[in-house]
């Protein structure tokens, strides 16, 4: 099956728009850059939506503005208003456990204790796409809310940002359906020496 929605999560606000936990909205928001998908305000889903073509395919863009922990509530009425399939929904998120500069696809698994995935599994089941996008983790999980709610230094910023082109590189893969391929080219991505 193709892709028909890309979710990207993170929270709302310009306080934590730069911050790696956004990690999920800056994907979502440089393919509606690049492929020039106008996003709006959706109250139905509680979210900002955009629909538009992507490297030839018909592809819905949504992200939440409920707050991480709360992004079931804007992607279960999504999916289920559009009819979409788990094989049909990507999901971009920030990963802890993958340094910055990583980024792997996975389909299946848990939400490894992730509050966005935590609060859409549920509803929906594991067995979709997820695009986990490295950010590090800080060495001990006391730590955790303060490093996801931050800024990325310089060089880990430039890191993820080449990690997200390398995920750009695969969309045409993934969008036609070729998701072994993809995740190949994804998964191994590699940063420069």
């Amino acid at each position: 099956m193709a892709i028909k929605l890309i979710v990207g999560l993170g929270n709302p606000g310009q306080q934590y728009m730069f911050t790696r936990h956004n990690a999920g909205f800056w994907f979502v928001h440089h393919l509606a850059q690049q492929f020039n998908i106008d996003l709006s305000p959706d109250k139905k889903f509680h979210g900002v939506t955009g629909r538009g073509q992507i490297h030839g395919h018909d592809v819905r863009l949504l992200m939440p503005l409920t707050f991480m922990n709360k992004s079931g509530e804007s992607v279960v009425p999504m999916i289920n208003f559009y009819g979409i399939h788990n094989d049909e929904l990507l999901i971009a998120h920030d990963e802890l456990d993958i340094p910055a500069g990583s980024i792997k696809l996975k389909t299946d698994g848990g939400h490894g204790g992730h509050n966005g995935l935590r609060d859409i599994t549920p509803h929906i089941g594991n067995d979709f796409h997820r695009l986990r996008v490295g950010i590090g983790h800080p060495g001990h999980k006391s730590k955790v809310s303060g490093h996801v709610l931050s800024k990325a230094s310089p060089d880990e910023q430039i890191a993820i940002d080449s990690a997200l082109t390398a995920a750009f590189e695969a969309l045409p893969l993934l969008l036609g359906g070729d998701v072994e391929k993809a995740r190949s080219q994804i998964n191994g991505f590699k940063l420069p020496e």
